[in-house]
């Protein structure tokens, strides 16, 4: 065996291996048992996964209900032990067939014999440089982190902003990419992307030519830059106090699930997520989802309506999901609490938060009650305002210390 069982560093990348990113039945796994315990049972489950789902490894589990199994991996009510194990079971023995065939090759400590001939690191959860904010994805949020560049995550991402787009941009995206990220990066902000070919590459190369750092989060591993047309501009933002992030470890190919999987990550990493441009089925809308879905802020570049190219963005703004953002200002609005500006930070303390409100975010502030907490649906009827406006428009005035959440429920801060 080519791994160890007991050694809950070693166990975190080699799930990095096993699962792929976003599995939310690995993710509830680990959770439940630790990245060593889950691992140690994966191996038992390899050779008598029946039996294995019998163990008292069940109570407890709580496996997401989107990770549904495939009808032909159910096993019979009396192989699955009592009943209240009965879908965890389900999800447990269709999750082990996608994992054990990689046991054979697991080794994860060849893959960071690899990272440390690059010159990165590896994080876990735990880790001092670990990013806290990638938990608010609970199931799905990575094992590990493979970094080259800069590996304390935890305090470039406080400060970073996601400006992300279409591969196939226009002239206007990248100039407008470019234009954004040199002016976040001017306000000491770290701009992320993908890496990716269009908007991606523009807003890093907007960053680092204004001075600032840039990161991007890969798809594959960090041992290949990919695309290969980007080997350069991804080798300057780790030379110019920059950052490659991947959550599969070297050697891992990227594609299109990957990606998709990916820009949770990007998401839940920054502060607020800035589209410039986005086709229909751009990958970008993605990115936005997640961010809405982790009351993230969220702002889109509009675009000449007669341009397929900006149709996302003017569906973001159109469902009310994201902001309109025309300046590096308004990105740098964006990220920060309600009402805030490019201002000094004296300046900036002397406003009050309430008086910067836009119409929306007054009328959500009114609806909140003070001293019991209400639903999301609730909110809505009272505000007047669309569900996915209302979700977004909570995260805002969460930050600036406005609303208070109570689990599902929300309700004014305190004064």
């Amino acid at each position: 065996m080519r791994f160890d069982v007991d050694d809950p560093w070693l166990a975190a990348a080699a799930w990095s291996r096993l699962a792929e990113p976003g599995d939310v039945v690995a993710g509830s796994l680990v959770a439940h048992l630790g990245a060593a315990g889950a691992l140690a049972w994966l191996v038992e489950a390899a050779a008598d996964p029946v039996a294995t789902l019998r163990a008292p490894v069940l109570d407890g589990l709580d496996v997401p209900p989107s990770a549904s199994p495939s009808a032909s991996a159910a096993p019979s009510r009396a192989a699955t032990g009592e009943p209240r194990h009965r879908n965890a079971a389900l999800r447990l023995l269709d999750a082990v067939g996608r994992w054990v065939p990689r046991l054979d090759s697991l080794d994860p400590r060849r893959e960071l014999r690899v990272l440390e001939r690059l010159g990165g690191a590896l994080l876990v959860p735990g880790d001092p440089d670990w990013p806290g904010q990638l938990d608010a994805l609970g199931a799905a949020a990575p094992f590990a982190l493979w970094v080259r560049g800069r590996a304390d995550v935890a305090d470039w991402a406080r400060g970073s902003v996601a400006v992300v787009g279409a591969r196939a941009a226009t002239a206007y995206g990248e100039r407008v990419a470019e234009d954004l990220a040199a002016g976040l990066a001017d306000q000491g902000f770290t701009v992320v992307s993908g890496g990716a070919y269009g908007i991606d590459a523009a807003a890093h190369r907007g960053a680092l030519a204004a001075g600032g750092r840039s990161a991007a989060v890969l798809a594959g591993g960090v041992d290949r830059y990919y695309p290969q047309g980007n080997d350069g501009l991804l080798r300057r933002l780790v030379e110019h106090d920059g950052a490659v992030v991947a959550e599969v470890p070297p050697g891992s190919a990227p594609f299109r699930q990957r990606f998709l999987a990916r820009n949770r990550v990007i998401a839940a990493l920054t502060s607020s997520t800035v589209v410039v441009e986005a086709a229909r089925r751009s990958g970008a809308l993605s990115t936005a989802r997640r961010a809405v879905e982790l009351l993230r802020p969220v702002g889109a570049v509009p675009g000449p309506v007669t341009s397929m190219a900006s149709t996302g963005c003017h569906g973001l703004l159109r469902d009310g999901v994201a902001v309109c953002i025309t300046s590096a200002a308004d990105a740098v609005e964006l990220a920060g609490p309600v009402g805030s500006s490019v201002q000094g930070p004296e300046e900036t303390a002397l406003v009050d938060p309430v008086d910067a409100l836009g119409p929306d975010e007054r009328l959500l502030l009114d609806a909140l009650p003070v001293r019991q907490s209400a639903t999301v649906d609730s909110l809505v009827r009272s505000a007047g305002l669309p569900a996915r406006r209302v979700v977004t428009l909570l995260g805002a005035l969460e930050r600036c210390g406005l609303a208070r959440r109570d689990g599902a429920r929300w309700r004014r801060a305190p004064s």
